[in-house]
C-alpha cells in the first residue's frame, strides 16, 4: 500500500483490470470518460478569498460542451473553504460594527481583528453554496450535476469503495456530471496546521491524489489536472533555464527539481507528479496544465481533449528518436555551426547531395513506388496530388542539376558585405548578410521538395526542421537519409532534422522560441491553416495561385494559344498555372478566340464562364461561382475586360499578388501592365509557369512569398538571408559627438570588397 496525502492507495486496484493509457496527444480526441481536477488556485480568486466565477463558468461551458459531445464527464473540485471563508468573514465583519469602521475610515477596516477562521467551518460554511454554483451553472446547458462527497475512511472500507463505485456509474449512465469533493467539514486539520493562520491564507485539501484514485477506479481514459502553471518543468518554473516539459515519462521523476507548492492548497507539482504516475500505471492518460491563463483557460480543456500541446502529458510509450523541441535545438546548433564553414565546404556538401540523388536512383524510386501504392490503395490523393507525390528519374536528373546551380551561386551567400559606411575616424561600420536561424518547412505530397529545400537551407547557413506528409514517407525518408549523409562529410549532420514524430502542424507553429520562420509548401488549405495557427513566427508563402492570363486586342495569334496551353495545360495542379482568362471584349467572336475556345477544348479543359462573359452568350458554360477560385486542374474561369486598365483593376480585386501575364504586341500597354500589375511575378508574352526559383536561375526555391515583407516571388538563397550590423572602433563613445565633444561624425559611403564571381 502507498500513502500519498493521507489517503491509502492499492497498488492494483480490486475494482479495476489493468488498462492501457493512450500513448500519443492525439488519441486524446478518443477519450470518452473524463475526469477534470480543478486545483485550489484555479477555483478560488487571486485574493484567496471567494471563488473565480468567470474562470469556473468557463470551465463549466467547457465541461457542457464535451458532455453534450457524448462523453462521459466528472469533476474533482476544491473551493468550498475559500466560499466559506468569504462568507463567514462577511458575517464577521458586520457583526463588528462595520458600519461604524467604514464611517471612521478605510484604515482603521483594514487594521480590524479578523481571528483566524477554522478550515472545517469554512467549508462546512461553503459547500452548499459552491454546489448551488455549480447546478445553476451547468442548468444553463440542460446538463444536470449531482454532489458527492467522501473522507479517508470511504477508501479504508471495501463496502464503501464499492457503493461508492456504483453511485458514480449510476449518475453517468443517467448523463449527470458528478461533482466531487473531500468532506472538508469533517477531515482532520491539514498538516501543518499552521496554514491556517493569517487573513489572506486560505487552506484546501489536496485533491490531486483523490482525482487519480477516482479515475483509476472508475476506469478513467483520461485526468485532466488544472492548477496554476503551464505543466511540469525540468526546473523550478520561473528561474532562467526552466523548459516546460511537454511529454513525461515514468522514471524522469529523478530528473526533475520540484519547486514550492501553489499560493493556495496543500498539494505541490511534487503530489501532482505521484498522483498522475499512479493513475497511469492504472491506465488512465494524465494531462498536467494551466487552469489560470486569462488567454487560454477558456479552451484548455476542450484543447487537451482535441489533442493539442498544452501542458504536459504523461505517456508509458517514450518515442525511439528525439522529440521535436530536441531537433530544433539540434538543428539550431547545427545551423550555426554550418554557418560557420567556408563557403566552399557548404557548397561541397550541396554537390555531395547531387550526387547522391542520382548515384541512389534505384533507392530513392523504390521508396517512392511504396507511397504510391499506398495512396492509390487508400485512395485518399486526388489525381494533381499523386502526380506531385510521383517522382522519375527525370525529375531526380532536375533536382540535381538545380542543386548544382545552388551550390555554384552560393559561395558569397552568408558574410557579403552589403553596406560600408565610415561613422567617424576609425569607426567603421559594415552590414552582412546572416542566415535567418530555423527554418521550419511543412510540405504535403511532393518529397522532392526536401532536397531543394535542404540545399538551400545549407546554402543559406540555417538549420532546418522539415516535416512533409505522411504520403511521402518512405521517400522523404530515403531523402533525408542522403541528404544527412553529405552534411556529414564536414560534421554537421544535425542541421537538416526530418520530424517523424506524431506532431500536429498546429502544435509546431507554436515553436516560436525555437523556429524564426515558417515556409508552407502546398494547398492553399495549408498555407491558410498554418498562417492562422503560427503564433509569433514569420510564415513566408502564399495562401493561393489565382494567377491571370489577359489576352490583349494586339496580341499575337501565334502566341495566343502556346502561352495559354502552357500556363493552363503543362502542370494544372502547380500554384502557377492559369486559373482565370482575360480577353478584351473586341476578340470575343474572332476567328482568334474561337481558337482559344477550341484549344482548351482538345486539351479538356473545362470552362466557367464570368458574369460578363456570360451575358455575351446565348447558351454559355456554367457560370463561376467565386472570381477567386484557385482550380488546381484542368479547369479555368474565362472574363471579358473593357480594356488594359479593366484588365488590371480585375486582378487586383481577384487576384492573389501572384503571377499575372499581358499577351499583346503593343509595347506600350505592355509597360502600362507590368508596372500597374502589384504581383510578385509580372510577365509580358511569357507563360505563368516561369514563375519559379529553377527557371529564374536560382537553383530552386522554398517556395513563392506573395508578402510585401523581406523576400517576394521565387525564393532563393537571398530570401533566407537576413543582415546584421559590425561596428569596429578604437575607444569610441558617444559622449566625444556631443555639441563639444571631440569628434564629429563623417558617414562615409566606403567601397565594397569584390564579390567572387566565379
Amino acid at each position: 500500500i502507498r500513502c500519498w496525502s493521507n489517503i491509502p492507495f492499492i497498488t492494483m486496484p480490486l475494482s479495476r483490470a489493468h488498462g492501457k493509457s493512450f500513448a500519443h496527444r492525439s488519441e486524446l480526441k478518443h477519450a470518452k470518460r473524463i475526469v477534470v481536477k480543478l486545483g485550489s488556485a484555479v477555483v478560488t480568486r487571486g485574493d484567496e478569498c471567494g471563488l473565480a466565477l468567470g474562470r469556473l463558468a468557463s470551465i463549466v461551458e467547457q465541461v457542457s460542451m464535451l458532455q453534450n459531445q457524448g462523453r462521459e464527464m466528472m469533476i474533482v473540485t476544491s473551493g468550498a473553504v475559500a466560499f466559506g471563508k468569504q462568507r463567514l468573514r462577511h458575517e464577521i465583519l458586520l457583526s463588528q460594527s462595520v458600519r461604524q469602521a467604514l464611517h471612521s475610515g478605510q484604515s482603521q477596516l483594514k487594521d480590524m481583528a479578523i481571528p483566524v477562521l477554522e478550515a472545517r467551518a469554512c467549508a462546512a460554511a461553503g459547500q452548499s453554496g459552491l454546489m448551488a454554483l455549480y447546478e445553476a451553472m451547468f442548468t444553463q446547458y440542460s446538463i444536470c450535476a449531482a454532489q458527492i462527497l467522501v473522507t479517508n475512511l470511504d477508501f479504508h472500507d471495501e463496502q464503501k469503495r464499492r457503493n461508492l463505485n456504483g453511485t458514480l456509474h449510476e449518475l453517468l449512465r443517467m448523463n449527470i456530471v458528478p461533482i466531487i469533493n473531500t468532506n472538508d467539514a469533517v477531515v482532520p486539520p491539514p498538516e501543518p496546521n499552521s496554514d491556517l493562520q493569517g487573513v489572506n491564507v486560505i487552506s484546501v485539501k489536496d485533491n490531486d491524489s483523490l482525482a487519480a484514485r477516482l479515475a483509476v477506479e472508475m476506469k478513467t481514459d483520461l485526468l485532466i489536472v488544472l492548477s496554476d502553471v503551464e505543466g511540469l518543468f525540468d526546473s523550478p518554473p520561473g528561474s532562467d533555464d526552466a523548459k516546460l516539459i511537454d511529454i513525461f515519462y515514468p522514471g524522469d521523476q529523478q530528473s526533475v527539481t520540484f519547486g514550492t507548492k501553489s499560493r493556495v492548497g496543500m498539494g505541490g507539482m511534487e503530489a501532482k507528479v505521484k498522483a498522475a504516475l499512479w493513475a497511469l500505471q492504472g491506465g488512465t492518460s494524465v494531462v498536467i496544465a494551466n487552469g489560470t491563463h486569462p488567454k487560454i483557460s477558456g479552451h484548455v480543456i476542450t484543447d487537451i481533449v482535441e489533442g493539442k500541446k498544452v501542458g504536459t502529458f504523461f505517456s508509458e510509450v517514450k518515442p525511439a528518436g528525439p522529440t521535436v523541441e530536441q531537433q530544433g535545438e539540434m538543428a539550431r546548433a547545427g545551423g550555426r555551426t554550418l554557418a560557420a564553414l567556408q563557403p566552399e565546404q557548404r557548397a561541397e556538401i550541396i554537390y555531395r547531395l547531387a550526387d547522391l540523388l542520382t548515384d541512389q536512383r534505384e533507392e530513392i524510386l523504390l521508396a517512392n513506388k511504396k507511397d504510391l501504392e499506398e495512396a492509390e490503395n487508400k485512395g485518399r490523393l486526388a489525381l494533381p496530388l499523386l502526380k506531385r507525390l510521383s517522382l522519375s528519374t527525370s525529375k531526380l536528373n532536375s533536382l540535381a542539376i538545380g542543386l548544382r546551380q545552388i551550390a555554384a551561386s552560393s559561395q558569397d551567400s552568408v558574410g557579403r558585405v552589403i553596406r560600408r559606411t565610415r561613422i567617424a575616424k576609425d569607426l567603421d561600420l559594415e552590414q552582412v548578410t546572416v542566415p535567418i536561424g530555423v527554418l521550419l518547412v511543412i510540405f504535403e505530397s511532393r518529397p522532392d521538395c526536401l532536397p531543394q529545400v535542404s540545399a538551400l537551407a545549407i546554402a543559406s547557413g540555417n538549420g532546418l526542421l522539415l516535416k512533409g506528409g505522411k504520403e511521402a514517407a518512405h521517400s522523404n525518408q530515403i531523402l533525408h537519409h542522403l541528404t544527412q549523409e553529405a552534411l556529414s562529410i564536414h560534421g554537421v549532420k544535425d542541421a537538416v532534422q526530418l520530424v517523424n514524430t506524431r506532431e500536429e502542424v498546429e502544435d509546431l507553429c507554436r515553436l516560436d522560441k525555437l523556429i524564426d520562420l515558417i515556409i508552407p509548401r502546398g494547398s492553399s488549405q495549408l498555407v491558410r491553416d498554418i498562417q492562422k495557427a503560427a503564433k509569433g513566427i514569420p510564415v513566408m508563402g502564399h495562401s493561393e495561385g489565382i494567377c491571370h492570363v489577359y489576352v490583349d486586342t494586339d496580341a499575337s495569334v501565334e502566341k495566343v494559344t502556346r502561352i495559354i496551353r502552357d500556363s493552363k495545360c503543362e502542370y494544372p495542379a502547380a500554384c502557377n498555372a492559369l486559373e482565370t482568362l482575360l480577353i478584351h471584349r473586341d476578340l470575343l467572336r474572332t476567328p482568334l478566340f474561337d481558337q482559344i475556345i477550341d484549344m482548351l477544348r482538345v486539351e479538356q479543359v473545362k470552362i466557367h464562364a464570368g458574369p460578363k462573359f456570360a451575358s455575351y452568350l446565348t447558351f454559355s458554360p456554367s457560370e463561376v461561382k467565386s472570381l477567386r477560385t484557385e482550380y488546381g486542374d484542368l479547369e479555368c474561369c474565362i472574363e471579358v475586360v473593357d480594356s488594359v486598365q479593366e484588365a488590371v483593376e480585375h486582378i487586383h480585386k481577384y487576384g492573389s499578388s501572384h503571377t499575372d501575364v499581358i499577351i499583346t504586341e503593343n509595347e506600350k500597354t505592355a509597360e502600362f501592365f507590368l508596372q500597374h500589375v502589384d504581383s510578385a511575378c509580372v510577365f509580358w508574352n511569357a507563360s505563368t509557369r516561369f514563375s519559379d526559383g529553377y527557371r529564374f536561375g536560382l537553383g530552386a526555391e522554398v517556395g513563392i512569398s506573395t508578402s510585401r515583407i523581406h523576400a517576394r516571388g521565387p525564393v532563393g538563397i537571398e530570401g533566407l538571408l537576413t543582415t546584421k550590423w559590425l561596428l569596429r572602433g578604437d575607444n569610441h563613445v558617444v559622449s566625444d559627438f556631443s555639441e563639444h565633444g571631440s569628434m564629429k561624425y563623417l558617414h562615409e559611403s566606403l567601397p565594397l570588397p569584390q564579390r567572387n564571381t566565379n
